[in-house]
């Protein structure tokens, strides 16, 4: 149940008004050698699937008819090797967290701060974060010590001890998941508070990393290299999908200005895409064939009706993080349904109904909880029901409405 923008999601809580050391570390060929025996250890489970897991570690792979047998890690290409991987680093954050007391007072003013590190992983990647270097620098150790229990280590050369805020060790921030995470320092006025009033006197920026900016544009330049003599209508639907994936996984952060610093690297490739087919047109007859205005500038579109998608109109939508603990598998049907609009275990209507009203009940004002009973009933005076018009009410809700309104009444939510 978690994903990418849940670590994002988390960080952000993590260091939305304190400036901290942060320790971005990197497993030194994590899939290659992970321990079997440890592994295996850690799995716990009954003796065939063990044995069938056992099996597919020792399997090996076979390169230009020749086998090589593998005494350590997870199969290289293996559909099964993340889960394997992430189970492998399981309980990585609760070591470190559990080495340290929760909370602890602070000079001068003796103020109750929580004192455990921050650990955020997702897969392989994790970085650690605290205000106090010489406890970050022990959490490190301490990271170092329960990976060797798995064959990991931490690779030197990648692992390095930076802040938020100020130069500590290299340039200010880091980057995590293709995102790149810093402070800034800011007024009064812009900056978060506290929820005494009190200005915390910065601001967290999220945004998309250099790197995968530098990505992006060498994906699209290949694309169009690869593309030279082909139709637009061919061009724009092998750029379509690039950008739609890029634009929607970095649409939950601060990205705007690199959307639009990424649509005009896009329009000057095309420009010279569309020059290059026409060598002896002038750039006026050039500009009427390939490009239309519309609502933003200009629009890379044919007459057929398909158009390039421009990164500027994927709208910001902060992301949620699933709440504590949960999980998909923990049968809290309510809570994923309203969450996802979609649940195996309840009918698509009532799911999307939920999700629609945010897992609230319109007449009660209570939020939905697992065991209720759910009715779907008219909005207002509506005899028909149908998607539009429908409301989902608790069952008791429910009969106190359909009394009011078969009295004559309108209902009152």
């Amino acid at each position: 149940g978690r994903s990418c923008h849940d670590a994002i999601e988390a960080m952000f809580i993590q260091l939305r008004d304190i400036p901290k050391y942060v320790l971005d570390a990197d497993i030194a060929k994590c899939f290659d050698r992970i321990n079997h025996e440890a592994l295996l250890k850690k799995l716990g489970t009954f003796p065939n699937l063990r044995r069938a897991i056992r099996a597919w570690l020792k399997a090996g792979m076979m390169d230009g008819g020749e086998l090589f047998p593998t005494t350590e890690g997870t199969p290289q290409g293996g559909i099964i090797s993340p889960l394997l991987a992430n189970i492998a680093l399981h309980g990585l954050s609760t070591a470190i967290e559990s080495a340290f007391q929760k909370n602890k007072r602070i000079p001068p003013n003796g103020k109750l701060v929580t004192w455990r590190p921050g650990v955020i992983r997702y897969a392989d990647d994790f970085v650690i974060f605290h205000r106090d270097l010489e406890v970050l620098k022990k959490a490190q150790q301490i990271a170092a010590d329960w990976l060797k229990g798995m064959g990991l280590e931490l690779k030197p050369s990648k692992t390095r001890i930076t802040h938020t805020l100020k130069v500590v060790d290299g340039p200010i921030g880091f980057d995590f998941l293709g995102f790149h995470v810093r402070q800034y320092p800011r007024g009064k006025n812009r900056c978060m508070h506290w929820a005494s009033g009190e200005s915390t006197g910065l601001t967290l920026s999220i945004r998309p990393s250099k790197e995968s900016q530098k990505r992006l544009q060498r994906k699209i330049r290949e694309t169009i290299r690869t593309n030279k003599g082909a139709s637009q209508v061919t061009l724009i639907r092998k750029l379509n999908p690039i950008l739609r994936g890029w634009g929607n996984y970095f649409s939950t952060v601060v990205s705007k200005d690199i959307f639009g610093k990424m649509d005009m690297h896009i329009f000057q490739k095309l420009w010279a895409w569309s020059c290059r087919r026409h060598p002896n047109k002038t750039r006026h007859w050039v500009a009427r064939k390939y490009w239309q205005r519309g609502h933003g500038g200009w629009i890379f579109r044919c007459k057929k009706g398909y158009r390039l998608v421009k990164l500027l109109e994927i709208p910001i939508r902060r992301h949620v993080k699933v709440k504590g603990q949960r999980c998909p598998f923990d049968d809290d049907i309510v809570y994923w349904s309203t969450r996802m609009g979609k649940h195996p275990q309840i009918p698509s209507r009532i799911a999307k109904l939920l999700k629609a009203q945010k897992g609230i009940c319109p007449c009660c004002g209570l939020f939905f909880k697992s065991g209720d009973s759910f009715a779907i009933t008219p909005h207002e005076r509506k005899l028909k029901e149908s998607s539009e018009s429908a409301v989902l009410l608790h069952e008791h809700c429910c009969k106190y409405v359909r009394a009011v309104v078969w009295n004559d009444n309108p209902p009152f939510y």
